[in-house]
């Protein structure tokens, strides 16, 4: 009887021991940074007719089936999905993007969430990064990333665009750099980055100030930090209004009229960017017609077409006579971004030129 009782005690402390064991276990591991993956379309959900295709829908497929396309994910960290939009990045529009940065701000508010990931066509991706990076309000990375193959295409880049994405986000060093993008192994600045080629993988280029940093097969190397105001430094961040005000585009080239200029007007623009040729330029016809806008209060903002470079204040055009603003290093679709987040605030035109000069 008694050997019973020392082989029962004997068991006990066994399983005992096991218990503090694996309790102790669990307590010293790690515990796994937790990703929200907020979807909205685009070709990296994208599915061909038949395989071979060069055509796709986008937004084919949902964010639960491009996360179990990515081999390897559940190392890099506890990841949840949402189905923001299902839309090719061509048809993004307002309503999608308060939606979506009203949805960034509660997640960026929530202790458990390390970071945020966001699928999304690549033809307006720049527009709604750069969006993004002047309204979020929080420190915590909010990566954009799409793909050009479709979901369905041999050698699909999304998967590996996705998880490249996701090791940036829950990348202590990606904290305060603001609004990225991954694409190619490349991170880029929301803000700096543009689409340059149609159909070519390596389509992301950031031409004025350089990349954020690569990222190898989940391990992300950052570059120098960004130098606008950007996200917690942004006098815009936690504030999305429920509409935005309309700003225009319109495009100069030889021989061009004052019709889109008009047009604009009759829509009921309270801005205008103008895509200028060279230096921020056009027609005598043209800018005579934004000049007259710009008196009549409507906020003329002048970027380039070309791509890359500066538009300064008052050196291809005497902003101060024509009462215009200088788009500094923002492209044409960036300088619409910001000008309805100012026109919010301001219509003076000075005061919105310091904006420009901010962000």
């Amino acid at each position: 009887m008694r050997g019973a009782c020392r082989r029962i005690w004997a068991v006990g402390a066994v399983v005992t021991a096991l218990a503090i064991g694996s309790a102790f276990a669990q307590e010293q591991a790690p515990a796994k940074p937790n990703v929200v993956i907020l979807a909205t379309g685009g070709t990296i959900a994208g599915a061909q007719p038949k395989p071979g295709e060069i055509g796709y829908k986008a937004g084919a497929f949902p964010v639960d089936a491009l996360v179990q396309a990515v081999p390897g994910m559940k190392g890099l960290a506890t990841v949840t999905g949402e189905q923001i939009a299902s839309i090719g990045s061509q048809d993004m529009n307002d309503a999608v993007w308060i939606r979506l940065a009203r949805r960034v701000n509660e997640l960026q508010a929530r202790p458990d969430v390390t970071g945020i990931v966001i699928t999304h066509g690549t033809d307006t991706m720049e527009e709604t990064g750069y969006f993004l990076d002047l309204v979020v309000k929080g420190d915590k990375p909010v990566v954009l990333v799409g793909s050009m193959r479709p979901a369905t295409a041999i050698s699909a880049d999304g998967p590996m665009n996705l998880y490249n994405a996701t090791a940036v986000a829950v990348d202590p060093a990606a904290k305060g750099r603001g609004v990225l993008v991954v694409l190619n192994d490349d991170i880029h600045f929301a803000r700096e980055t543009t689409k340059t080629n149609t159909t070519a993988l390596q389509t992301f280029g950031s031409p004025n100030r350089g990349l954020a940093g690569i990222v190898l097969f989940g391990k992300p190397r950052f570059y120098s930090p960004p130098v606008p105001k950007h996200t917690s430094g942004s006098i815009f961040a936690g504030t999305v209004p429920d509409a935005l005000p309309k700003v225009f585009i319109v495009y100069a080239y030889a021989n061009v009229g004052r019709e889109q200029v008009e047009a604009a007007l009759a829509a009921g623009a309270q801005g205008i960017v103008l895509a200028g040729v060279g230096d921020g330029n056009a027609s005598a016809s043209m800018i005579e017609a934004l000049s007259a806008a710009a008196k009549k209060g409507v906020v003329v903002v002048r970027s380039s077409r070309v791509g890359s470079g500066t538009v300064a204040r008052n050196v291809e055009l005497d902003d101060d006579q024509l009462g215009f603003v200088a788009a500094l290093e923002l492209n044409p679709q960036k300088a619409r971004v910001l000008l309805q987040q100012v026109l919010v605030r301001t219509k003076d035109v000075l005061a919105v030129q310091k904006f420009f000069e901010e962000y």
